[in-house]
């Protein structure tokens, strides 16, 4: 078995981005073990060191995505000089600048009927790091005045069934028009949801 190196973090993330790009390229389930470590250039035996299974590598990159952008969305909502409304804005468009990444759609490999139970995973874990923010936020709009909200909870629930409806429709690959459309249609619902007048919120992506 090939040794590890010193700093352990360093391989895994070879074989992540490895693994990534040909689960990109191939698909998931055509791409073997065997070829992940033949693009990384180690022994088969090194892969079973780090990791268990191709599932394995899923649920971690997973956690590596959802740790960069628990990183962004944390350094908007704890900044004091951002408007309220404009730390809506910003989680927004970085929840739709992280699905849209460099190499496509955000593990669009594993949206097909086999693998949506991985693809619910993510949109739970991004749903459950989310909704505390966005309630806060609601919270402390409600307290300022800044938004009209009688019912924060209800109000956040709606916002992020919003949101993950537009997500939807970009994973299913809507046309361009349908598309912003629907993301029109959905900012002005999240607008009327906060008792903003129309025209507030900026979503460019």
């Amino acid at each position: 078995m090939a040794r590890p190196p010193q700093d352990p973090q360093i391989r895994i993330n070879e074989i992540l981005d490895a693994a990534e790009t040909l689960f990109y390229e191939r698909g998931y389930q055509p791409t073997m073990i065997s070829d992940i470590v033949k693009k990384v250039g180690v022994a088969q035996g090194t892969f079973y060191y780090y990791f268990s299974s191709k599932e394995e590598i899923i649920d971690a990159l997973i956690n590596r995505h959802l740790s960069k952008f628990r990183t962004a969305i944390d350094a908007v909502a704890d900044s004091t000089e951002i408007s309220l409304p404009r730390k809506i804005e910003l989680m927004a468009n970085i929840l739709l600048a992280t699905i849209q990444g460099k190499q496509g759609l955000l593990l669009d490999f594993l949206y097909n009927d086999q693998y949506l139970h991985l693809m619910d995973k993510v949109f739970r874990q991004v749903k459950k790091l989310i909704a505390p923010y966005l309630l806060s936020i609601i919270k402390e709009g409600q307290r300022k005045q800044i938004f009209s909200v009688p019912h924060p909870k209800a109000v956040s629930n709606s916002i992020m069934s919003i949101i993950q409806c537009y997500v939807e429709a970009i994973y299913e690959k809507e046309a361009a028009d349908i598309l912003e459309y629907q993301k029109k249609f959905a900012k002005r619902l999240v607008e009327n949801a906060l008792g903003l007048p129309e025209g507030e919120l900026h979503i460019p992506v």
